[in-house]
């Protein structure tokens, strides 16, 4: 059988010509990809942990991960950072990581090369927890301005400040750094930072305040919401709420009562849907007549305003809250997650609230307690107990299911992680269905294009969101405490306890 002529410089070009083609073709699909940022903890102001814009990672080539570098930080991070895609420094455009410590440092790393590229520091000074031997710390996570000019960070000198992406030159003007707290040797920042824009087009940063732990002191859980256009700021005061000051200790304003700390990892909520923020307290009085709102979860305005009387607009309080107190079981380890709703015949906006009591309970966001006001116990439409056990201490993540636009949340505790399913009875009551329960705990787990990652002890797992089936992982971590992963573009950051940053990429 004979050979055409030419016919092996015809087959070459061919060849060529395909391998041009699925190169075009390659870099075609590159520009179409959205290159995304991760401005602030879980993604974004209501902290879904849902990277919807997530292309490059999938169930299929996950398991291709490995690590890109191990950043070292000037201390131990226990949160996660945040990226900002193409931010505006001196030599052009850069991608960057945010990070801030334990020990009040802010860093910003290069994110492809781990690289460190400025350093601001707000340490603690003569801070030292409940006034004795230990340098006080945070635990709090940082959070990109709108503008994405400015980054924000918890200082351990008790104020909350604003730094230029560009130059990590600190804004100091007449409302710069801004105070959020008067007391932190006793009020530790424990969550992280939430920055939303509302309906009328204002974006607030949010700050809030809890105890260290042993919940010595005289500390009260309170918000500090500080106006981003012109820089003044509101408090709302879990306990004495009446008081919208930052309290001192021993003199006016003060507090009688102590406790019911906002540290839940969120920190903030806010739900475009409702116009509200949504935070829950920790163990401390509930006397709504003295304007006492331990363990309940709380609705504001985004000014962080609530009654004319100085109460929440709304709230709810589980009936066994004073049980919940006895046993250290506050509810106010979990902020709400807000959850999507197909069917809204029964109730327009929905939120999931946790709790260390091992519940997972459905809320109306319009209406927390079902009484159309602060001040009742009881409400939830209702009651799940965690799926895998164990106290629930993370954000959930929330996910729409594209086989079928269903909604799905995702808890995480030491014991496991469990997906959940927000589905309707027949007149139109909301339930929750557990879909798969995995024995790969974690802290705050998120979601990218599904695949679920989640991380614990020295490890970090991606699961198949739908299934739960493991896909990969990498088991090499210094240890870890609440430190929690994101993912932008391709690659999975995670702090550790080692003071390192981590990141993995195909």
């Amino acid at each position: 059988m004979g050979l055409r002529p030419g016919g092996r410089i015809e087959h070459g070009v061919a060849a060529a010509r395909r391998t041009i083609a699925l190169s075009i073709l390659t870099v075609l699909l590159s520009a179409c990809q959205v290159h995304y940022s991760w401005l602030q903890w879980a993604l974004n102001a209501s902290h879904s942990g849902n990277a919807t814009l997530e292309t490059t990672l999938t169930t299929q080539n996950v398991g291709g991960l490995h690590q890109l570098f191990e950043a070292s930080l000037p201390a131990p991070a226990d949160g996660a950072p945040a990226y900002l895609a193409n931010a505006s420094v001196a030599s052009g455009s850069e991608d960057l990581l945010f990070v801030t410590t334990t020990a009040g440092d802010l860093v910003a790393l290069d994110a492809h090369s781990g690289a460190q590229v400025w350093w601001a520091r707000f340490g603690p000074g003569g801070c030292t927890i409940n006034n004795g031997g230990t340098p006080c710390y945070t635990t709090s996570s940082p959070a990109v301005d709108p503008g994405q000019q400015f980054v924000y960070s918890y200082g351990l000198d008790g104020d909350v400040h604003k730094v230029a992406i560009a130059t990590g030159q600190e804004v100091v003007d007449s409302h710069w750094p801004e105070v959020t707290t008067l007391k932190g040797y006793d009020e530790k920042g424990s969550s992280a930072l939430t920055v939303a824009t509302a309906r009328s087009g204002v974006s607030f940063l949010y700050v809030t305040h809890a105890g260290y732990p042993g919940d010595a002191g005289d500390y009260q859980g309170h918000i500090t919401a500080v106006n981003l256009t012109d820089g003044t700021q509101r408090v709302f005061n879990t306990l004495c709420s009446n008081i919208a000051l930052h309290f001192t200790e021993g003199t006016f304003p003060d507090c009688p009562e102590v406790q019911a700390g906002v540290w839940a990892r969120s920190g903030v909520v806010y739900d475009p849907s409702t116009d509200r923020i949504y935070v829950s307290s920790g163990n401390g009085t509930y006397a709504p007549t003295s304007h006492d709102w331990g363990d309940s979860v709380i609705a504001l305005n985004p000014d962080a305003t609530g009654n004319a009387v100085g109460d929440p607009v709304d709230a709810y309080t589980p009936t066994d809250y004073l049980q919940l107190q006895l046993d250290d079981s506050d509810l106010g380890s979990t902020a709400p997650a807000v959850l999507p709703v197909r069917d809204t015949r029964k109730v327009a906006h929905l939120g999931l609230q946790g709790g260390k009591d091992q519940q997972v309970r459905l809320l109306d966001l319009d209406n927390l307690s079902g009484s159309g006001g602060p001040g009742q116990t009881g409400g939830e439409l209702a009651v799940t107990p965690v799926p895998q056990g164990g106290e629930l201490l993370t954000t959930p993540a929330v996910w729409t299911n594209p086989s079928d636009g269903s909604t799905w949340a995702f808890v995480a505790t030491d014991s496991g992680t469990a997906a959940l399913e927000l589905v309707f009875d027949a007149s139109g009551n909301p339930q929750l269905l557990t879909r798969w329960v995995s024995g790969s705990g974690g802290t705050t787990p998120v979601v990218a294009d599904g695949v679920l990652f989640v991380a614990q002890g020295t490890r970090i797992a991606a699961l198949d969101a739908a299934t739960g089936q493991d896909l990969w992982q990498d088991t090499s971590l210094a240890p870890l405490h609440w430190q929690s992963p994101i993912v932008a573009n391709g690659v999975v950051y995670v702090e550790d306890g080692g003071g390192h940053v981590n990141a993995y990429g195909l």
